[in-house]
């Protein structure tokens, strides 16, 4: 089970620090114990949201809800920091993916398992208006998200602030860019940006990259799956870095 509905049943998940990917609450719900739940949530840092009870009916798959349902990680987040501690010399250079706003579990679990076969240190993904570390991500990744740690983070602008201060450079990839994904220096500690379906790039998000690529194509379809440009970018990466793709998990 991925998922937990009514209000004695989510405080004992929250009150036992299970895991969960996050909370979401009817609008319009009132009441001493939504809020005590609500606030517990917070203070644990599970993300919150409020939607439409309609909305909230159709995740929990019942009306039997009590305004609350509470979404299981399978996986405990990773510490987005860890990600971007300095590394030893005799480490290789950074390499994370960001997505910005890929709400599809498929696709989140596509991009882990790729990101994983590719040697990357980890995936960052935001709080909010994104897919989870959800059962339904786990089987997609096919038993990647068991050994590739994932890290959300509340502002995803911020954190690709925080990388820059950390020495990274940001490649966001983008159907519209002139440069060619081919045409980037990879060798150097790096993420790579991904956008969500149908959506590619926030403009903030866009704007904080140090370079915008596209991959080129043929015929009428211009934009590829997400899940689809993740391979073809990230194995540039390994292509240039020129050995075989190796995930280094030691932290400093």
């Amino acid at each position: 089970m991925d998922r937990l509905t009514g209000i004695h049943a989510v405080r004992e998940a929250l009150e036992a620090n299970r895991p969960l990917d996050s909370l979401l609450v009817a609008k319009g719900s009132h009441g001493t114990r939504i809020e005590e739940l609500v606030r517990l949530a917070r203070k644990l840092d599970v993300p919150v949201r409020f939607e439409e009870r309609a909305q909230v009916d159709r995740s929990a798959g019942t009306r039997e809800h009590q305004g609350v349902v509470a979404f299981v990680s399978s996986a405990p987040a990773a510490n987005f920091y860890d990600f971007i501690k300095p590394r030893s010399a005799t480490n290789t250079p950074g390499f994370l993916v960001l997505l910005d706003g890929v709400e599809d579990p498929q696709n989140l679990g596509a991009v882990v398992r790729t990101s994983l076969a590719a040697g990357a240190q980890g995936v960052v993904i935001p709080e909010r208006r994104a897919a989870g570390i959800t059962d339904a991500v786990a089987r997609a990744s096919a038993g990647a998200l068991a050994h590739l740690p994932v890290a959300r983070v509340t502002n995803l602008s911020r954190a690709m602030e925080e990388m820059k201060e950390a020495g990274y450079w940001l490649v966001g990839l983008d159907e519209r860019a002139e440069k060619l994904y081919t045409e980037v220096d990879f060798k150097i500690p790096v993420g790579i940006v991904l956008g969500g379906e149908g959506k590619g790039l926030h403009a903030l998000v866009r704007e904080r990259c140090d370079f915008l690529v596209s991959i080129p194509t043929t015929g009428p379809v211009r934009a590829l799956n997400v899940s689809v440009a993740a391979g073809v970018v990230l194995f540039e990466v390994v292509r240039q870095r020129g050995k075989q793709p190796q995930r280094n998990t030691e932290k400093n």
